[in-house]
């Protein structure tokens, strides 16, 4: 991968992440403002913490401004092209799942050419790709996904990261191989959702039936 490569699809994964932030934010009554900000924490959430684990000076988002054009775009496009907020939820899980997707690809690379070994590689992957939702979805007084029992969430990033790892030290990672990747990703979580997915509960006793009554 060119130098301007993981950055073009990190700024995408951020575009994809902030607009899954705006339309929760919609969803939920904020204003534009409780837009750009929550859509912030979604798209930069993941990359700020991924950035500060590596300690390799200032984060991304703040070091280079390009990061926050994404969220800007996103809370506008939200802002102007939504019409019908409470049937957005399926719109939201594609975002998601689309940033999902990238960041896990994305996150796994930035960590490797730092020197981190296979494993922290993928850990940090995934902590990339999932941070963002997380803090977006408790500022929004929402069960994170990554803890939802009718969800298939971290899974699917520790996938992507690991074909990221194996990619990157066989020396196949690049454009093609990476969005091939990523699809793998987004193509699970939407499976999951059409699917009725989840991984195993907690407790082999407790059912999600039970579970969503609790």
């Amino acid at each position: 991968m060119t130098v301007e490569l993981p950055l073009l699809l990190d700024l995408l994964g951020v575009f994809f992440f902030a607009v899954s932030g705006s339309l929760l934010a919609a969803r939920k009554g904020f204003d534009l403002v409780g837009s750009v900000l929550l859509g912030s924490m979604a798209g930069l959430g993941g990359g700020v913490v991924r950035d500060v684990i590596l300690n390799q000076g200032p984060p991304a988002a703040f070091s280079h401004p390009i990061y926050l054009a994404p969220p800007l775009v996103a809370s506008l496009l939200v802002y102007f092209t939504v019409k019908n907020v409470q049937r957005s939820g399926r719109l939201l899980f594609m975002f998601d799942a689309g940033g999902l997707a990238l960041f896990c690809v994305t996150g796994t690379l930035k960590a490797l050419e730092t020197g981190m070994n296979p494993v922290a590689g993928i850990l940090l992957g995934v902590t990339t790709a999932v941070g963002g939702g997380i803090l977006r979805d408790i500022t929004a007084n929402e069960v994170p996904s990554i803890f939802d029992p009718k969800d298939l969430y971290a899974i699917p990033a520790f996938i992507g990261a690991g074909l990221a790892t194996g990619l990157w030290h066989l020396g196949w990672l690049n454009l093609t191989t990476g969005t091939a990747a990523a699809v793998v990703v987004f193509t699970l979580r939407m499976l999951s959702l059409h699917y009725g997915w989840h991984a195993p509960l907690a407790a082999r006793s407790w059912t999600p039936r039970r579970a969503r009554r609790g």
